[in-house]
């Protein structure tokens, strides 16, 4: 089995976090994944996973904290445990507009990431769906990204492929063994689930698991993150998610 994960961004509307940790513990998580807005109070993080057996072991990052401030960002790494750093995002001013500008986005990653493999942490990229839209010159942004260095890891996040209009399978074909951990994440049929933005607990939607599991196995992908950008009911998603994954 691989190993089951919670982006803890999905709790988000559902303070505070050290209620959601023992949440996910009585549930039957072992691990969890932060994102930038926890890291404010650092004590309380730790005494919360402390308090309920739960390793933190990746974590979101936005790329300006992991540019400006690589000592201090690695320095909370540490501080949680975490073995893996992806950046999450690009606002939409932000992100370039061709396919020579996501091939310079992707080379000002890799050198991002210089400072936190250097001392043993795996890094790289979360994707979201516009990362899939074709350029200028038909190449995907994140083949783009992904061809600047080889040491580049990818967090794949299933839900927003296909959201995009792209195969899930084909993308964990496509990107093999550089997938260091993969959002687990379901789409609701059409009309559904329009309070939860369309979003579906794992095994609830129309995602073809069994095939994906398959393919991620094939591919040696061990780190699966479950995620929901919007539940209603982030204890029924985390429940009915990881009964769905332990049945893959």
């Amino acid at each position: 089995m691989p190993r089951i994960s919670y982006q803890l961004y999905c709790s988000r509307n559902f303070p505070p976090v050290e209620k959601t940790l023992q949440m996910l513990a009585e549930t039957g998580f072992t691990e969890v994944e932060g994102y930038g807005g926890l890291f404010g109070d650092l004590d309380a993080l730790r005494a919360g996973l402390d308090a309920t057996g739960l390793r933190m072991t990746s974590a979101h990052v936005g790329l300006e904290m992991v540019e400006n401030d690589a000592g201090g960002t690695l320095a909370i790494m540490k501080a949680l445990g975490c073995e893996k750093l992806f950046v999450p995002h690009l606002m939409p001013d932000a992100r370039p507009t061709d396919a020579a500008g996501w091939t310079a986005f992707g080379k000002r990653l890799a050198a991002a990431g210089k400072p936190f493999q250097a001392a043993g942490l795996i890094f790289g990229w979360h994707n979201h769906d516009f990362e899939l839209v074709p350029t200028d010159t038909g190449a995907l942004p994140l083949d783009l990204i992904a061809a600047a260095s080889d040491d580049l890891m990818l967090e794949l996040d299933l839900g927003w492929v296909r959201r995009a209009g792209h195969d899930p399978v084909e993308r964990i074909n496509k990107y093999g063994g550089r997938i260091a951990a993969a959002h687990v994440k379901d789409i609701a049929p059409d009309g559904q689930c329009s309070d939860e933005d369309g979003w579906a607990d794992v095994g609830e939607g129309i995602m073809q698991w069994p095939a994906i599991h398959a393919a991620m196995q094939a591919a040696g992908v061990d780190h699966y993150v479950i995620e929901h950008d919007n539940p209603s009911d982030h204890a029924r998603f985390a429940r009915r998610s990881l009964a769905a994954i332990n049945n893959f």
